[in-house]
């Protein structure tokens, strides 16, 4: 078996339905594999009382197949969060926010008590950082910021013309070697301005679900 990135991304996707129980309402992350469950979701939509989407475009999605969009403030603890990722290593850890959405994402993973990660294979990596770490910022603190991640190794660069569905800019920071997620990610939740920073370590995912060329990895 030959799957493309896109089939590794699909059959990760698929795999995700197993942990969706009926009568739930779960969490439903952004991104190209988002995508792919939410279209899974679908066939089972009756089995759902609903979904808490991450983005306006997931949620756009999710209510195009007749999925009902809840709000996250009436919905407390969800038994399941579904999201993909733009790294991930086997301790689980995460780089998450390429699409964007990082910080509703952050609210519904510390919101679930399951976070299913799925990726195709080029995501999982042996440490994080070759992908640029995003992280959402105020505006007026955003040179301010990027000059202290500058100190600590990193090489900030605006996210050019985009703001967050919160109204917010982006620094991605290029070139930060991460050896300690953790650490690395309450550092940076520490510098006044910041919102989030799309490192998934302190919360990190419960169970990763790798499509490869011969199946999925469950880590």
């Amino acid at each position: 078996m030959n799957m493309s990135k896109s089939d590794q991304k699909r059959v990760a996707a698929e795999a995700a339905l197993e942990y969706v129980k009926a009568g739930d309402v779960i969490g439903v992350g952004t991104g190209s594999t988002a995508d792919f469950f939410i279209e899974y979701l679908a066939s089972i939509k009756g089995k759902l009382d609903g979904a808490v989407a991450s983005s306006d475009a997931s949620a756009a999605k999710l209510q195009h197949f007749g999925i009902p969009v809840l709000d996250m403030n009436q919905v407390g603890t969800l038994p399941l969060y579904v999201d993909g990722a733009d790294e991930a290593t086997r301790n689980r850890h995460l780089i998450k926010g390429g699409g964007g959405a990082l910080t509703r994402e952050k609210i519904i993973a510390e919101a679930s008590e399951v976070f299913v990660c799925i990726a195709d294979q080029t995501k999982l990596v042996d440490r994080l950082g070759t992908f640029p770490l995003p992280i959402e910022v105020v505006e007026i603190a955003r040179s301010m910021i990027a000059r202290k991640l500058v100190r600590m190794g990193g090489q900030p660069v605006l996210r050019d013309g985009y703001l967050t569905d919160n109204g917010h800019p982006i620094l991605d920071i290029r070139n930060l070697d991460i050896m300690n997620p953790v650490e690395l990610e309450r550092q940076i939740n520490q510098i006044p301005g910041v919102i989030t920073v799309g490192l998934f370590a302190l919360r990190s995912a419960d169970i990763l679900l790798i499509g490869t060329e011969s199946g999925v990895n469950t880590i």
